[in-house]
């Protein structure tokens, strides 16, 4: 008998949804691209997977989870990315945060340029309603994350969160990677106030 056969039909079946569910992500990463959150249906997302409605609605709640699954993804991709670059740099015996930091914002700006229409389309604002909202959380939890390795600096954090946020959006408009490295090394000669400043004399 084949391995096919011998097989347990739920685990073929389980395959099965999983070739189902990918197909659908990536046949609505490519009408989303192409015609926009908006103008995009799911007869348009179906048609291109080669797929009825209802797998459709089996696996997604319709068009907008569509979308937050694709978003949702990038991110963990985009998160296993900087925290790979961070554990390198610390494996490397590198121990100043600030470029702790610019390793994994180097990291960050990679992915942004590898997977470019995609990030393009999460930043060009036409995404489901409430979409704004995830994207301010998602900034939030950046920020946190930064607080992390410049303790007790806030304001170096609003700082290089927001450059960071500014050079994103420029660098996946133009995908211009000399950008990016200009950024980068405008980023490095940051330092905190009161290093910058050196000790206030009584």
């Amino acid at each position: 008998m084949s391995s096919d056969v011998e097989r347990p039909v739920t685990a073929r079946t389980s395959e099965r949804g999983a070739a189902t569910r990918a197909a659908l992500l990536q046949a609505a990463r490519e009408v989303f691209v192409s015609k926009g959150f908006a103008e995009a249906g799911v007869t348009d997302v179906v048609s291109r997977a080669d797929a009825s409605v209802g797998s459709l609605y089996h696996h997604f709640s319709g068009k907008a989870d569509l979308y937050l699954t694709l978003f949702e993804e990038f991110q963990a991709k985009q998160s296993r990315r900087t925290k790979q670059a961070v554990r390198e740099a610390r494996a490397e015996g590198e121990n100043d945060p600030m470029r702790v930091f610019l390793r994994a914002a180097r990291a960050y700006l990679d992915g942004c340029l590898e997977d470019r229409e995609l990030a393009a389309l999460f930043l060009r604002g036409d995404g489901p309603p409430g979409f704004e909202v995830v994207m301010r959380d998602r900034l939030r939890k950046w920020a946190e994350l930064n607080a992390t390795l410049f303790e007790n600096e806030d304001a170096l954090v609003v700082v290089v969160t927001g450059a960071l946020a500014a050079a994103v959006n420029e660098v996946v408009r133009t995908g211009d990677r000399r950008l990016a490295d200009d950024v980068l090394a405008i980023m490095g000669r940051i330092r905190p106030a009161a290093s910058a400043t050196g000790p206030v004399s009584g």
